[in-house]
């Protein structure tokens, strides 16, 4: 990690970026439908910005860094805040050729809900057309009152955390909840697998983060009479009841290392029994994603597993960003660098093109990110959810694309 990386991020600042900004290739919408024609008593102006506003709240605790007496795994604790704001950056750089200034006040909460009540007060960020962060659950509870109040639009990048633990209709939520992991796990399920012969199996511990992942696949199934669906405490209790000729699709709920280890090597046990194994394929927690597991086993179960993003670094729109982060900066990007880049690209791109109004747009307007998808749906309590997953098969030593 290079020193220079936190030096002038030292002090609060405001950076105003114009269209003058420097260009790199982004990515597109994801689809690009035709305009429908309306008629002239039907159309609705578009309140255009001469400047958008726009402030971001990152927890950078830059006061806490002596930068002559730290070491590299100090600075490295600074990492994610400032990769997801040169990210951001260069994605708000890009949406600025476009035509529209962005004044971008930049505020360090420090991780602490004092130093967020303390900018109600700050005359920039009260005339934000849109805020980004807090990252953290505690930060993002804290300014829903104010979001209520004001009407405000608060972006969570970062946090995985369900909606409704926010109480914000004006919260919008990046990263898929758990359960949006479960429901899409589940689907595919019943999608590819024939009910007449399979049996689809809930391996959970039952911990509080086992449940949050099994409840939306036990609910879908349940809804549904035509799959068996068992439930089990561990892979040695489903093997007392297991049925030859049968194809079972194993859902493994846990993220417990040293859980999810040894269950993993007891299923491909079961599957290449001498005396005949059983047919398994196995779905995963899509923390698996940040774990190290056995990936020949993996691979050999079929193993699918969810996950919120997934960065293809043989995309030309990627390939590009890495050049034009690598000579802005001088270093390599990190994953949250790609996660603040399509977070301010997208929102750069909907204030450039629809001004005031940008909100009405958040459900229509679908993107094609870097390292993720963004689709939105509203729910009135809830805000703004975004319900882009993907699914990831272990396949040539590697984890590709299923959809």
């Amino acid at each position: 990690m290079n020193f220079k990386k936190v030096y002038w991020l030292l002090v609060l600042f405001t950076v105003v970026l114009g269209a003058c900004s420097p260009k790199i290739r982004t990515p597109k919408p994801e689809t690009e439908k035709p305009v429908q024609k309306e008629k002239p008593a039907d159309k609705k102006p578009i309140k255009k910005f001469s400047q958008a506003s726009v402030s971001l709240l990152v927890p950078f605790k830059l006061d806490e860094l002596n930068l002559k007496t730290a070491t590299k795994a100090d600075i490295e604790k600074y990492a994610m805040p400032i990769d997801f704001y040169q990210g951001f950056k260069l994605g708000l750089d890009s949406a600025a050729i476009q035509g529209l200034n962005f004044k971008l006040n930049v505020f360090d909460t420090q991780d602490d809900n004092a130093h967020i009540s303390v900018l109600y007060k700050n005359e920039r960020f009260k005339q934000s057309n849109l805020i980004i962060g807090p990252v953290f659950p505690d930060g993002l509870k804290f300014i829903s009152n104010y979001a209520k109040e004001n009407n405000a639009i608060i972006v969570s990048p970062l946090a995985a955390s369900e909606p409704a633990e926010f109480n914000n209709p004006n919260l919008v939520s990046i990263v898929n909840n758990i359960g949006l992991h479960g429901k899409k796990i589940a689907t595919y399920i019943a999608k590819n697998y024939n009910p007449a012969n399979t049996i689809v199996v809930l391996i959970n511990p039952k911990k509080t983060e086992d449940e949050q992942f099994a409840v939306p696949i036990r609910n879908y199934f349940q809804t549904s009479t035509k799959f068996v669906v068992q439930e089990y405490a561990s892979a040695y209790a489903f093997e007392t009841k297991m049925i030859k000729g049968k194809e079972y699709a194993v859902v493994l709920t846990s993220s417990d290392r040293t859980f999810v280890l040894p269950t993993v090597e007891k299923l491909y046990k079961l599957k290449h029994l001498p005396t005949g194994g059983y047919s398994i394929n196995l779905f995963g927690h899509p923390n698996w994603v940040k774990q190290n597991y056995p990936t020949d086993k993996l691979q050999d179960l079929n193993t699918i597993i969810s996950s919120s993003y997934k960065i293809d670094y043989k995309n030309s729109a990627v390939v590009a960003f890495i050049k034009k982060y690598r000579y802005r900066y001088g270093f390599e990007p990190g994953e949250y660098a790609f996660k603040g880049f399509d977070v301010g690209y997208y929102f750069g791109k909907l204030l450039t093109t629809y001004g005031e109004d940008y909100r009405d747009y958040l459900v229509k307007d679908k993107y094609k990110g870097l390292h993720n998808n963004f689709s939105f749906i509203h729910d009135e309590k809830l805000g703004y959810i975004n319900t882009s997953l993907m699914l990831l098969k272990f396949k040539n030593f590697a984890l590709n694309l299923v959809e």
